[in-house]
This record gives C-alpha cells, sequence and structure tokens, in this order.
C-alpha cells in the first residue's frame, strides 16, 4: 500500500476512500481514524498498482468540482401583502391613541 492522500479528518478521508472503492480500488486509512479524540491527520492508501488510477480519478473530481455551479440563490420570503401594513399601521395608531388619552 501506498500513500495517496493526508487530509485533516476523518469524514474527508472517508469521502475519499468511498469514492475510490465505488470504481473498485480497496482503501486503508491510517492514523487518527476512529480515536477518541477526533484530531489530527489521516491517511489514504492505495495498493500500487491503483496509485495512478486513483490520482487520476481525485484530480478529475477536483476539476469537476472547480466547475460545478451548485450555489442556490439565497432565499427570499414574499413581501407581505399590502394589507398587512395596512393592518398594522390601524394597530399601532389604536395603541397610542389608548396610551395616549391616560
Amino acid at each position: 500500500m501506498v500513500r495517496l492522500a493526508t487530509v485533516h479528518t476523518t469524514f474527508h478521508a472517508r469521502v475519499i476512500a468511498a469514492r475510490l472503492g465505488a470504481e473498485g480500488m480497496v482503501t486503508e486509512l491510517r492514523g487518527n481514524v476512529d480515536g477518541p479524540y477526533p484530531m489530527g491527520d489521516v491517511h489514504v492508501f492505495v495498493a500500487q498498482g491503483d496509485l495512478d488510477s486513483a490520482q487520476e480519478l481525485m484530480l478529475a473530481d477536483e476539476v469537476e468540482s472547480a466547475f460545478e455551479d451548485d450555489e442556490d440563490p439565497p432565499r427570499r420570503l414574499p413581501a407581505p401583502p399590502a394589507w398587512v401594513y395596512f393592518a398594522a399601521m390601524v394597530l399601532i395608531a389604536a395603541l397610542v391613541l389608548t396610551f395616549k388619552s391616560w
């Protein structure tokens, strides 16, 4: 087994391992994979014969993700109808007149 990548989180390492496993490549994770404190680097290893294919696959995935435009525009709530503003103004005016008469 040879080291393919070093990542900072177990989650990222598992995503890489799953992606390579989907292509039929056997992976091994070393480092702080399932320790009591999930801190530290995790190393992803592949078989020597799969190293070139795994590097190409990771590079292709990185290039494709750079061109993806999956960000949704921020969602805005629709503006309330005009009657809501009118009702709020009437309510405020009624409260002001009530407390002004005290």
